[in-house]
């Protein structure tokens, strides 16, 4: 049975389907998400929802961080064979900002409505922590947020600024004052993070590919791009 939910999907034409998670219990909506057939697998073998996260480009285990994991408890598929609905027992909760759903904001009225949030995650790596709130505050109130003023200024002004924050890093080392060394670099490392939210790239994929040059020597890495 489990084979012929994978056999029904066309992953050709469509490598990553989308998931609804909802609550087996009470029927809330708690995330959309994808999948790809390895994922389906894992998930359907190990009845613990697990999907294909776009942004780190790799899989996941639904809650491998912050424990908050999802059991399966049914699976559907829809008319069209590229949609699943998975009812799962969340433990804990499922959005990575502490809130039940992921669904938090109701914008159908004249005020937005924002949920409260329910657990306070301290799991994810700071980077990650970073990049979310730099992803969620894009379009904030520029007033309010110095991060969604960066992003009103535009693409050149936040470019500018990293290199602004790369020399004062580099005359704090000059400078041999390791407190404003580790400021700096705070700042460089920050603002970094900004400039890859232009282009919606993950941390992740940075570190995966610091991952994948251990054990490889510097020089044979720079020959290789220059092929």
């Amino acid at each position: 049975m489990m084979n012929d939910i994978v056999k029904k999907i066309d992953w050709d034409k469509t490598p990553l389907i989308p998931v609804i998670a909802q609550d087996y219990e009470n029927g809330e909506i708690l995330m959309l998400a994808y999948t790809n057939k390895e994922a389906l697998k894992l998930t359907l073998s190990t009845k613990i929802a697990h999907y294909y996260s776009r942004s780190r480009q790799k899989l996941w285990k639904k809650g491998e961080q912050s424990g908050h994991t999802q059991e399966i408890k049914e699976i559907y598929i829809d008319c069209d064979d590229d949609t699943l609905l998975f009812k799962v027992k969340q433990n804990g909760v499922a959005c990575h900002t502490g809130r039940r759903s992921c669904f938090f904001t109701r914008v159908d009225t004249d005020e937005e409505l924002v949920a409260p949030v329910e657990k306070e995650i301290t799991s994810y790596s700071i980077s990650d922590t970073l990049y979310h709130t730099i992803q969620e505050r894009k379009k904030a109130d520029a007033s309010k947020s110095y991060v969604a003023s960066l992003f009103e200024k535009g693409e050149n002004s936040i470019l500018k600024k990293v290199i602004e924050e790369a020399g004062e890093f580099c005359f704090a080392i000059k400078d041999k004052d390791k407190k404003e060394i580790i400021y700096e670099c705070a700042d460089l490392a920050f603002h970094t993070l900004v400039a890859l939210g232009i282009r919606d790239i993950n941390p992740d994929l940075v570190k995966q590919e610091l991952k994948r040059r251990i054990g490889t020597s510097g020089i044979e890495e720079k020959n290789s791009r220059k092929k």
